[in-house]
């Protein structure tokens, strides 16, 4: 049987000193940047008395929008028609309707892209870019672009998948 000696003082374990990171140059250590996720706002279902008094209170304004890309393209930047399909700032699901905001840190003339017609147009950028611009990270790209691949390649589009595969 063991016997618990009382010859050793006890002292509580105290972990060794952590020693300080400082830069070489003498500046301070720059904050590790975060990226904000998105934030998503489920739809709510109003009733018709609510729809109803909604109306009145917010009358339907008709006001000029573009309605091709040739009148989309003398917009001044960042784009004020956030209802648009294409802007970035927000994304609404077809199937559920609930609306995702993509950037909620920033406000909509903030943005650095805020179409993503104008992206395209500026022609071929990394996974990095695209993350940067849709606040997504570069993982979350690549899954949307092997699952459009496999779209592509089950729409019978063998010809363009090839062709993007060798480049």
């Amino acid at each position: 049987m063991l016997e618990a000696r009382t010859d050793t003082p006890r002292t509580h374990a105290v972990p060794p000193p952590v020693p300080e990171i400082m830069p070489t140059d003498g500046g301070s250590i720059p904050p590790i940047k975060r990226r904000v996720r998105a934030k998503t706002i489920a739809m709510k279902r109003l009733t018709k008395e609510e729809l109803r008094i909604g109306a009145l209170l917010y009358p339907e304004k008709t006001y000029w929008r573009p309605a091709t890309r040739g009148e989309c393209a003398n917009v001044s930047r960042p784009c004020p028609y956030v209802s648009c399909k294409y802007h970035l700032y927000i994304d609404v699901n077809p199937r559920t309707g609930s609306i995702k905001i993509n950037f909620p840190d920033l406000e909509v003339w903030e943005l650095r892209n805020s179409c993503a017609l104008d992206v395209a147009q500026q022609g071929g950028i990394t996974l990095e870019e695209v993350g940067e611009i849709l606040n997504l990270t570069r993982e979350r790209i690549r899954q949307v672009e092997v699952r459009g691949l496999l779209k592509l390649k089950d729409a019978g589009g063998d010809e363009l998948m090839g062709y993007l595969m060798r480049s």
